[in-house]
C-alpha cells in the first residue's frame, strides 16, 4: 500500500512516489476535465482540447467535491451570452426584428433632422490646421483657478478654462467674421443704432422664435424686435415711463423679476459692445471677454434651475494651505502634497440665504423642537451642523432624525429620539401649523414612527429606553386632555366619557363576497390576519398593543427600574391606553405581572418617606397617577372593577388610602392631595357599579367627619386650595353614587323575591338607612355655601362646590320616592324649605345671573370653533384636543358656566316633580334674557360631532333637555313662560338630532313628553290651520284640500302621531334602558362608565321621515315592489298617514327642524311613497298629505334649492331612485296626476338630460298615460322649455315620439308642449354650431316641412311661446316671420306662405 505524502518530502520522494504510483496503474483521486472556452469557435475549442489532452494539463477537480460552483460563489458568464437573455413571454418576430443587423433595418430608423431654421456660418479662421490637442498638465493650474462652480468632469473643466483662455481672440475673430456677412441676420445685429439697451445687447432677450413654427423664425423674431425698436424711438421719455408703469401694474412681479435678471445678465457684455472697438473686425474688448466668461460660466451652474436669478452664486476660490485650520506637518503620511479639494469640507460654511423659490423647503429643527428659519444663522458649536445635505442650513430634518435614530452610538440614537420627543409636543399643541405645509405627525407616522419607537424600547442603554418611554408619551398622552376630563369628572354623569377609538373605518369584503355567513371571517379573525404596519396605520394605540408592547413597559418598570420622570410617563401612557376601549384596558389587567409591579411599587400600603422633594426614585412611594390608572381602568366595566378590588387588593389599597390624611402620608402637599382625591374617585367608580359598598359602611365615620369639614377648606396656596377643592368634590360624588345604590336594594330585593329564574342582581349590602344621616349635612353645607356667595373671598371655592351639593340633594330626592319608608307631608315640607333657602336665593343670586350671561358666549353650539383643533389632528390618534378650548374659553376649567346651571336644573326637574306647586316659583331662571337668547341662537346652529367636541357637547346637551323639561312643566301654569312656547318647541326638535350615543334615554324622554306635546305647539290654538288655508289660496293648486283642514286634523292626533314614532324606534330599546339606568341612578345595571362608541348622534337627521323609510325598507322596492295593499303589515297606512302629517306640521311650521335635510333628501323620502306598495299612494289621506308635501315642496325657494345632481344620503345617485320610479309609474300609477308631477318634477331642462333620455328613451310608453295638466303641475312651465335644448340624441327622440304619435297632446300635454318648444328653438336657431349639428339641424327643418300631419308639421314650425291658460299650451304665429321664412326657403329651396293659427 501506497503511504501518503509528508510534508517532510522533499522533490526527489515525491517524483518517486509517483513513479511507483504509475507502476502500480493505481487509479488516480483527481480526474482531468476540459472546459471549452465560451470565447472561441468550436472547431477551435476542440483543436485545443485534443493538444491539450496530450499535454495532459488543465483543470484539476476534486472527486469528493460537486462538480458545480456553488451558489455563493458569483459564476462568470460570458458577455455575449449575457445579451443573449431570452423570456419565456417575449415574441419570438420581435425579438428578430431588434437583432436585425440587414441594412433596410438601419435605413428605416434614419430621421433626417430640420436644419431649416439653424443659421449658416462659415468656419472659424484659424492659424493651425487642427485643434490644440489638450493636456492636463498644461491646464492644469487654470483648470483650477479659472473653472466654474459646480460638480463638473474634469474634462468639462478644462474645455472651460480653454475658452476662458482663448475666448477674446475667438470672439473678436468670429465677430469679425459675422461683419464681413456670413449671416444675414448677424450683420443686421452689427449695424443696428444704439438706442436703447435692447437695442445695444443685439437682439431680443426673451424672444427666441421657437414657437412660431416657420422656416424663418429667426427672422421674423427681429422684424418683430426691430418694429419693438421702432415704436420705441417714435416714443417720448414720459410716455415710455408711463407705458412701464401700467405694464408693470399689470404683470406678475415674478415674471417682471425674471425679465430683469435676464436683462441684468447680458447688459455689462452690451455695454463692451456698444464701444466704437466692437465695431471695428480685428479689435479685442477685455471687457467683453470677461462678460462672455461670466455668462459661459453662470450657464454652466443653471443646468437644473428654472430661475436664474436665484444661483448666481459667488464661485470660492480652492483652499489654500493657510487657510487651513490644522496646518499639516512633514512626518504625517501622505500628507506630503496638499489636495484643496479634498479639505474643501474643513472650510467655514457659507451664511445661509433664504432662496426665493417655489419649491417646499426641507424643515429643520434644534434639539427642543423648535423649527429653524432656513435663513438664520446659528454659531456651530450648538451642534446643529452635524449632517451630509445642506451644511450651510442649521437644525436637523425629520429624515436625519430617523437615520440617527438607529445609529451606532448611543448618544446619536438618545439625542435623535429626544429630539423626536420635543417635536411631537410641539406639533400636538400646533405650532407648526403655520409654519410646515402638512402635518408633522401624519408625516412621522407614515414613515414609521411608532415601530422606531417600539425598536428604541427594547434598546439596552438606558438613556435611549427613558427617551422611547418620553417620545411614546408625547405621541399617546395630552396633559390638556386629561385635565379637563379630570375636571368634569364630579359633574352631572361626568363620570362617563366616550372611548377614544378611531372612527371605524369600512374594510372591503371583496374576498367574502357570495360566500354563506357560516364561511365568512369573523371581525377578530380579519383582524388577527393583519399586519402591525395595517393596524397601526387605523389605530396607533392597538397597533401599540399588537407590537406587545405592554410587556416591554412591564419589563421596564419590573427590572430596569427607571428615573421617576420614566415612570410617570409609562403610568400616563398606560392611563392613554386604557381610555382607547374596553378591549384595551383588559389587556392591561391581562398582562403578566404589569398591574402587579404598578400596585407593589407605587401603591405600596407602608412607605418610607422621601429624603428630599424631588427623589431619586419613585419605587416604594405612592403616585396618584397609579391610582389614576386603577381607576380609569375600573371604569371600563364592572368585571375589571370587581377584578381590582378583588384579585389585585383593591379594597385593601381603598381602605388604607381612604383612611389617612393627606397632611399624614409623608408625601409632598400637593401630592398627597392628588392621591387622596384619586382614591375616592376610585371608590366612587366602584360605588357607581354598586360595588365596594360595604367599605362604605366601615368607613362611614372618617367619611362623615371628611364632609363635616368640607365647607372649610384652608390652603396654603391657590394651588393647594383647588386640589382640597377636588378632594371634597370627589368625596361629594362617591356620597352621591353610594346614596343611589342604597335606593336600588329595595327594588333588587323585590325583583329577588320576584325572579323566576330570570337574572337579576343582587341587592346591595348598603341600606337606604345608611344613607339618611348624611342629607342633614349635605343641607347645611349647601347653605353655608350660598351664604359664602356674598363674600368675594369665598365665592369661587363656593361656586365650585355648589353643583356637587346640589347633584348630592337631587340623588337623595329621587330615591327617596321611591322607597317604602317615604313620608310625603314631611318631604314636602323639606321640599318647600330648601326652596326658601336655598334654591330662590341661588336663582337670584348676581353671580348666578353672570353664569346665565355667559351661556352664548362660552357654548360649543352656538361657537363650533371652540372645538376646532388648536393642534394637528390624527383620524388613527383620536384626542380631545382641549388646548384651544382651555385658552379660548372657560367652559372646560374648574370655572365653566356649565355644572352649576345644570346641577341646580336637575334638582329642580326633580322637586317639581314631587312638588307641583313649586313649578311657578322657578319660572324667573326660564324668562331670563341670557335664558331665552341662548335658546334662539341654538335654533339655527349645527355643531359637528367629534371626539374634540362631543366630550363637551354632552354636558350642553344635559343642560339644554333640563331646560326644556323646566320649560314644559312651567307652560300650561305660567301665561308668560307660554308666549315662548314655541321656542321651546324648536330647541327640543334641533336637539334631538343632535343628541350623542349614550343619551338615547334623553331622546325618549323628548319624544313622549315635549315634541309632540300640545303645549308647545301654540299655532294649533291660535287660527294658524285657517292662516294657513288662506295662505294656500295664493297659490295655483286646484286639485288637493285645503292645508289648514289636514293641519287640524294632524294636531288631532299628536298621540298618535308620538305612538307611531315611538314605535318605529323600538330597535332601539336595549340603549334606551342602558342610557336611563345611567341616568336614573340605577348603579346595579350599569355594565360599564365607558359610553357607547362615537359614531355619529344617537338619531338621524332625517328622523321625521323613519316610518316611511321603515315601510319602504319591509315590503318596498328592495323586496320586489309592486305589492298589493293587503299584503302590506297591518297599520302601515296608518305610519304613512301619521308620518306624512308630522311632516306637514314641520314644514308648515317648524320649518328650521329640517334645514339639516336637503331638498332633493326629501323628495327621496317622499318618494317612498310609490315605491313601497303598488296602491298605497292612492289611499285619500296619503294623497292628500303627500299633495301638500309636494306643494311645499316645489315653492319657489325650496325648488331653487332643489339638486338633483346631488346623490341623496343613502343613495348613490337620484338617478337609481328615478329609473326605480319609471318602473313602478309604468306598472301601477293608471296615469294618477299626483305620481305624475313627481315623475315630471326631474325632467326640468336644468337637471341632467340623462333622466330625460331615460323617459323619452326605454321608457317611452308611458308618456301615453302621463296626463297630468298644465293646470295640475306645480311647477313653472319655463323651468322645462328654457334653456334651449342642447342634446341632439334628446331631441331625435323628441322628434321620433311626435312623428310616430307616441307622443299626443291629450296623452301628455306637458311634454308635449316641452318638445314642441325644443325642436323650434332648435331647428330656427341661429347660434354657430358644429357641422353635425347644423347637419342635423338642416335634416329636422327639413324632415318637418314634408311631414303629412298638418297640425304637427304647423306645431313645430310655428310655434311661438309657452302659454299655460291656452287651450295648445302655447301661442304660435300667424305666418312665419320673415327671417324664418327665408331660412326656411334656403333649406327645401321653396317660400313657405304661413300657416294656420
Amino acid at each position: 500500500m501506497l503511504r501518503r505524502p509528508k510534508p517532510t518530502d522533499s522533490e526527489a520522494d515525491l517524483l518517486r512516489e509517483q513513479q511507483e504510483l504509475l507502476a502500480a496503474g493505481g487509479q488516480s483521486t483527481v480526474t482531468v476535465v476540459k472546459r471549452p472556452d465560451k470565447r472561441r469557435g468550436d472547431a477551435a475549442a476542440a483543436d485545443a482540447d485534443a493538444h491539450e489532452q496530450e499535454k495532459q494539463r488543465d483543470v484539476v477537480t476534486i472527486e469528493d467535491l460537486p462538480d458545480e460552483i456553488p451558489t455563493l460563489t458569483p459564476a462568470k458568464k460570458s458577455r455575449f451570452k449575457q445579451e443573449r437573455v431570452r423570456f419565456e413571454d417575449e415574441d419570438a418576430e420581435e425579438r428578430l426584428d431588434r437583432h436585425d443587423t440587414h441594412i433596410s433595418a438601419v435605413l428605416s430608423r434614419i430621421i433626417e433632422r430640420d436644419t431649416s431654421a439653424v443659421p449658416v456660418s462659415l468656419p472659424c479662421i484659424t492659424g493651425t490646421a487642427f485643434p490644440k490637442v489638450l493636456r492636463r498638465s498644461v491646464v492644469e493650474n487654470e483648470g483650477q483657478e479659472k473653472a466654474p462652480r459646480g460638480r463638473k468632469s474634469i474634462f468639462a473643466r478644462q474645455i472651460a478654462a480653454q475658452r476662458s483662455l482663448n475666448g477674446s481672440d475667438t470672439r473678436d475673430k468670429s465677430s469679425a467674421s459675422r461683419h464681413v456677412g456670413c449671416s444675414p441676420l448677424e450683420s443686421m445685429e452689427t449695424e443696428r443704432p444704439e438706442s436703447d439697451v435692447m437695442d445695444r445687447v443685439g437682439g431680443p432677450l426673451l424672444l427666441s422664435g421657437q414657437g412660431l413654427g416657420i422656416a424663418n423664425s429667426a427672422m421674423e423674431t427681429m422684424k418683430i424686435h426691430e418694429e419693438n425698436q421702432a415704436r420705441l424711438q417714435a416714443m417720448s421719455k414720459s410716455e415710455i415711463l408711463e407705458e412701464q408703469r401700467k405694464l408693470l401694474a399689470q404683470l406678475d412681479p415674478r415674471l417682471v423679476d425674471f425679465v430683469r435678471s435676464r436683462k441684468a445678465q447680458r447688459t455689462p457684455g452690451s455695454e463692451s459692445s456698444s464701444s466704437p472697438a466692437q465695431r471695428l473686425p480685428n479689435s479685442t474688448s477685455t471687457e467683453l471677454d470677461h462678460t462672455i466668461k461670466a455668462q459661459e460660466s453662470q450657464r454652466d451652474t443653471m443646468e437644473d434651475d428654472e430661475e436664474e436669478d436665484e444661483n448666481r452664486l459667488v464661485v470660492q476660490p480652492p483652499i489654500t494651505e493657510e487657510e487651513l485650520p490644522i496646518k499639516p506637518q512633514k512626518e504625517w503620511l501622505h500628507m506630503d502634497k496638499v489636495e484643496p479639494e479634498k479639505l474643501e469640507w474643513t472650510r467655514d460654511l457659507p451664511a445661509p440665504r433664504m432662496l426665493s423659490t417655489k419649491k417646499a423647503m426641507q424643515a429643520r429643527f434644534d434639539f427642543a423642537g423648535t423649527l429653524i428659519p432656513p435663513n438664520k444663522d446659528l454659531p456651530t458649536h450648538l451642534g446643529l451642523h452635524h449632517h451630509g445635505e445642506e451644511p450651510e442650513l442649521a437644525g436637523y430634518s425629520l429624515q436625519e432624525l430617523f437615520l440617527l435614530s438607529r445609529s451606532q452610538l448611543n448618544q446619536q440614537r438618545t439625542l435623535a429620539v429626544s429630539t423626536l420627543a420635543n417635536v411631537l409636543t410641539k406639533a400636538h399643541a400646533g405650532e407648526y401649523t403655520s409654519s410646515l405645509k402638512g402635518s408633522v405627525l401624519s408625516s412621522l407616522l407614515d414613515a414609521g414612527l411608532l415601530f422606531l419607537l417600539r425598536f428604541s424600547l427594547d434598546d439596552g442603554v438606558e438613556g435611549v429606553m427613558s427617551a422611547a418611554v418620553h417620545a411614546l408619551r408625547a405621541l399617546l398622552v395630552s396633559s390638556d386632555d386629561e385635565e379637563c376630563l379630570d375636571n368634569a369628572f364630579p359633574w352631572l354623569l361626568g363620570m362617563a366619557t366616550f372611548p377614544l377609538l378611531p372612527t371605524a373605518q369600512e374594510d372591503e369584503d371583496v374576498e367574502d363576497e357570495g360566500l354563506d355567513e357560516a364561511l365568512k371571517e369573523t371581525a377578530k379573525e380579519k383582524e388577527e390576519k393583519k399586519t402591525d404596519h395595517d393596524v397601526a396605520r387605523q389605530d396607533v394605540v392597538k397597533g401599540f398593543l399588537k407590537m406587545q408592547g405592554l410587556p416591554r413597559l412591564r419589563y421596564i418598570l419590573e427590572v430596569v427600574r427607571p428615573s421617576p420622570r420614566v415612570v410617570l410617563d409609562i403610568l400616563e401612557i398606560l392611563i392613554r391606553i386604557a381610555r382607547h376601549s374596553t378591549a384595551a384596558a383588559i389587556q392591561i389587567l391581562d398582562c403578566p405581572r404589569l398591574m402587579d409591579t404598578v400596585i407593589s411599587e407605587f401603591l405600596p400600603c407602608s412607605w418610607t418617606p422621601a429624603a428630599s422633594q424631588a427623589p431619586s426614585s419613585l419605587y416604594g412611594l405612592p403616585i396618584a397617577l397609579a391610582m389614576k390608572l386603577l381607576r380609569v381602568l375600573a371604569s371600563a366595566g364592572r368585571h375589571a372593577c370587581a377584578r381590582i378590588l378583588n384579585s389585585l387588593g383593591g379594597k385593601e389599597l381603598l381602605s388604607r388610602f381612604v383612611v389617612v390624611e393627606p397632611s399624614e402620608m409623608l408625601l409632598e402637599a400637593g401630592e398627597a392631595l392628588r392621591c387622596s382625591t384619586e382614591v375616592l374617585r376610585l371608590f366612587a367608580v366602584a360605588a357607581g357599579y354598586g360595588q365596594a359598598c360595604s367599605l362604605y359602611m366601615d368607613l362611614y365615620p372618617v367619611l362623615v367627619k371628611r364632609l363635616q369639614a368640607g365647607n372649610r377648606p384652608c390652603a396654603s396656596s391657590e394651588a393647594v386650595l383647588f386640589l382640597e377643592l377636588d378632594r371634597i368634590r370627589a368625596l361629594l360624588v362617591l356620597l352621591t353614587q353610594v346614596t343611589q345604590t342604597a335606593g336600588c336594594h329595595e327594588e333588587l330585593q323585590r325583583g329577588l323575591v320576584n325572579a323566576q329564574g330570570t337574572e337579576c342582581p343582587p341587592p346591595p349590602p348598603v341600606l337606604w338607612s345608611h344613607v339618611t344621616g348624611l342629607q342633614p349635612t349635605v343641607i347645611s353645607s349647601l347653605k353655608g355655601c350660598v351664604r359664602a356667595l356674598d363674600g368675594s373671598s369665598q365665592m369661587s371655592s363656593a361656586l365650585i362646590l355648589l353643583p356637587s351639593y346640589l347633584l348630592y340633594v337631587e340623588a337623595y330626592y329621587s330615591q327617596l320616592c321611591v322607597q317604602s319608608s317615604f313620608q310625603p307631608v314631611q318631604c314636602l315640607q323639606e321640599l318647600e324649605s330648601l326652596t326658601s333657602d336655598v334654591l330662590l336665593p341661588l336663582i337670584s343670586h348676581q353671580a348666578m345671573q353672570n353664569m346665565t350671561s355667559s351661556f352664548r358666549s362660552n357654548s360649543v353650539i352656538c361657537n363650533p370653533g371652540l372645538s376646532a383643533p388648536g393642534g394637528e389632528v390624527i383620524p388613527s390618534l383620536p384626542g380631545l384636543s382641549c388646548s384651544r378650548l382651555m385658552n379660548s374659553s372657560t367652559i372646560a376649567g374648574p370655572n365653566s358656566p356649565l355644572p352649576l346651571p345644570t346641577a341646580l336644573l336637575y334638582l329642580l326637574n326633580t322637586i317639581t316633580s314631587i312638588h307641583k306647586g313649586l313649578i311657578k316659583k322657578f319660572s324667573r331662571l326660564i324668562l331670563s334674557d341670557s335664558v331665552l337668547s341662548y335658546l334662539q341662537s341654538c335654533i339655527g346652529a349645527m355643531p359637528s360631532v367629534s371626539h374634540m367636541s362631543s366630550w363637551i357637547l354632552r354636558h350642553e346637551h344635559h343642560l339644554l333637555y333640563l331646560l326644556l323639561r323646566l320649560a314644559h312643566k312651567l307652560v300650561p301654569v305660567d301665561s308668560e313662560v307660554a308666549k315662548h312656547a314655541s321656542l321651546f318647541h324648536q330647541v327640543s326638535l334641533a336637539l334631538l338630532s343632535w343628541l350623542l350615543p349614550g343619551g338615547e334615554y334623553l331622546a325618549h324622554e323628548l319624544l313622549s313628553v315635549v315634541t309632540f306635546s300640545h303645549s308647545l305647539l301654540p299655532e294649533g290654538c291660535c287660527g294658524e290651520p285657517e292662516v294657513a288655508a288662506l295662505a294656500e289660496l295664493q297659490l295655483k293648486e286646484r286639485t288637493s284640500p285645503a292645508v289648514g283642514a289636514l293641519l287640524r286634523d294632524a294636531l288631532n292626533h299628536l298621540p298618535s302621531i308620538r305612538g307611531c314614532y315611538l314605535t318605529h324606534l323600538a330597535h332601539m330599546e336595549p340603549s334606551v334602558l342602558s342610557s336611563r339606568d345611567r341616568y336614573l341612578g340605577r348603579t346595579p345595571f350599569i355594565r360599564s362608565h365607558f359610553l357607547p362608541e362615537l359614531t355619529g348622534p344617537s338619531l338621524p337627521s332625517d328622523w321625521p321621515f323613519l316610518p316611511l323609510i321603515s315601510l319602504y325598507e319591509r315590503t318596498g322596492w328592495s323586496a320586489g315592489g309592486g305589492q298589493l295593499v293587503e299584503s302590506l303589515p297591518a297599520g302601515s297606512v296608518q305610519s304613512a298617514t301619521h308620518c306624512l302629517q308630522w311632516l306637514l306640521v314641520l314644514e308648515s311650521w317648524r320649518e328650521q327642524a329640517l334645514t339639516a335635510v336637503p331638498p332633493v333628501a326629501k323628495l327621496a323620502r317622499l318618494a317612498c311613497v310609490f315605491l313601497c306598495s303598488s296602491d298605497l299612494f292612492l289611499e285619500r289621506p296619503v294623497q292628500e298629505l303627500t299633495w301638500a308635501l309636494f306643494r311645499r315642496l316645489t315653492q319657489p325657494a325650496q325648488l331653487e334649492a332643489l339638486d338633483l345632481g346631488s346623490a341623496p344620503p343613502g343613495l348613490a345617485s337620484f338617478h337609481d331612485l328615478y329609473s326605480a320610479l319609471l318602473v313602478q309609474y309604468e306598472a301601477v300609477s293608471f296615469g294618477d296626476p299626483l305620481f305624475g308631477c313627481f315623475m315630471l318634477l326631474p325632467l326640468q331642462r336644468r337637471y341632467n338630460v340623462t333622466m330625460r333620455l331615460a323617459v323619452f328613451g326605454e321608457h317611452v310608453g308611458m308618456l301615453r298615460s302621463l296626463g297630468v295638466s298644465l293646470q295640475q303641475l306645480p311647477v313653472p312651465l319655463e323651468k322645462f322649455t328654457s334653456p334651449m335644448e342642447d342634446s341632439l340624441p334628446l331631441l331625435r327622440l323628441y322628434f321620433r315620439a311626435l312623428v310616430t304619435g307616441a307622443l299626443k297632446r291629450n296623452w301628455c300635454p306637458v311634454l308635449y308642449v316641452v318638445a314642441i318648444a325644443h325642436l323650434n328653438a332648435f331647428i330656427f336657431s341661429q347660434d354657430a354650431v358644429t357641422e353635425e349639428v347644423e347637419a342635423a339641424r338642416r335634416s329636422l327643418l327639413r324632415t318637418t316641412y314634408y311631414l303629412t300631419d298638418e297640425v304637427l308639421k304647423n306645431h313645430i314650425l310655428l310655434f311661438r311661446l309657452p302659454q299655460e291658460n291656452s287651450e295648445l299650451g302655447f301661442s304660435t304665429y300667424e305666418q312665419l316671420p320673415p327671417i324664418r321664412a327665408r331660412w326656411l326657403e334656403s333649406i327645401v329651396g321653396t317660400e313657405e306662405k304661413g300657416g294656420e293659427r
